[in-house]
């Protein structure tokens, strides 16, 4: 069985970095799936066979492709979480934590000599998302990082893209909405006409606080109110220290989003450029670095890599 309780526990009643109409669309999906109480859906778990088993992992191939053009292209994609949860009835996900293994992997080898980011989400959790923009911000002192919309980093794809050594856009892809957002949702007339009454046993005055039974009170919603300032604050701070901006001036976006040469404009984005003519140039560069200098592995670069490690 799905856990949808834990799904939509993503959903409502916490902050979220993520464009509003992808919220909506999270918001349509949990309605439809608790009102239509579905169950395994998608059936049971699949068995793999030996032979899948053992098939080299896309993370793998990717490693692999790197070593041989020293560019290690890092896709960010879909719904931002803190963890691996499946959510593929609503949209596509990818971790904070499963991005930063792969950033582990390409800081640590020493035949990746450059980073991208391919970055096409709508954004999503602010739970962990900091701490990796942290991490990505520090890396870059040990290998450079090229961010790409290719073709939408909006709100923690934003964040993340921001730590990046540079960040391009291409005439038609999109940066920003750098703002914070929560919903609650209330059930309580819904149940009501259903003949449903829900009664909560708690301890501790906040302990039943955004509890989907019953109206949002006037505590809990100034809480919630508290809590998406809180994180708006912290995002605003982050962005402005990774593009060298003031925050005044990543305030004044009101979390817009902005394309190509504009988004160049805000500061939001350092050029415009396709994404696969970006990588393309990348890959040009490294190899002819590599066809110019003795292959090695400087002490700067391993003494450099070794303490992002110990960090992440």
């Amino acid at each position: 069985m799905k856990n949808h309780h834990r799904l939509i526990s993503l959903i409502f009643n916490t902050p979220q970095l993520i464009r509003e109409d992808v919220l909506d669309m999270a918001v349509h999906w949990a309605n439809q799936a608790i009102n239509l109480n579905i169950v395994n859906v998608h059936g049971a778990t699949a068995q793999h066979d030996g032979a899948e088993a053992q098939a080299v992992s896309p993370s793998e191939r990717r490693l692999q492709a790197a070593q041989d053009t020293g560019v290690y292209v890092l896709p960010v994609h879909g719904v931002l979480v803190s963890r691996n949860t499946h959510l593929d009835p609503c949209y596509s996900m990818t971790s904070y934590e499963e991005i930063r293994g792969m950033l582990n992997a390409a800081i640590n080898d020493p035949s990746v000599e450059h980073i991208v980011l391919d970055i096409d989400s709508p954004g999503g959790s602010t739970l962990g998302c900091f701490e990796l923009v942290d991490d990505i911000y520090a890396a870059r002192a040990a290998k450079p990082i090229t961010a790409i919309s290719n073709f939408g980093a909006y709100s923690a794809g934003f964040a993340i893209a921001s730590a990046a050594t540079n960040l391009i856009v291409s005439r038609s892809s999109g940066v920003g909405s750098v703002g914070v957002i929560a919903r609650h949702i209330d059930l309580s007339k819904r149940h009501e006409q259903q003949g449903i009454k829900i009664t909560s046993i708690f301890a501790g005055a906040r302990k039943d606080d955004l509890a989907s039974h019953a109206p949002l009170t006037e505590e809990a919603g100034q809480w919630l109110t508290n809590l998406v300032n809180d994180n708006y604050e912290t995002f605003t701070d982050i962005v402005a220290r990774n593009r060298g901006m003031s925050v005044a001036s990543v305030k004044a976006a009101e979390a817009g989003v902005f394309f190509g040469q504009k988004a160049v404009e805000m500061g939001f984005a350092d050029s415009v450029e396709s994404p696969q003519a970006a990588v393309n140039r990348i890959a040009a560069e490294v190899a002819q670095k590599r066809a110019s200098t003795p292959k090695k592995n400087s002490v700067a670069t391993r003494a450099a890599a070794m303490e992002i490690q110990n960090r992440i």
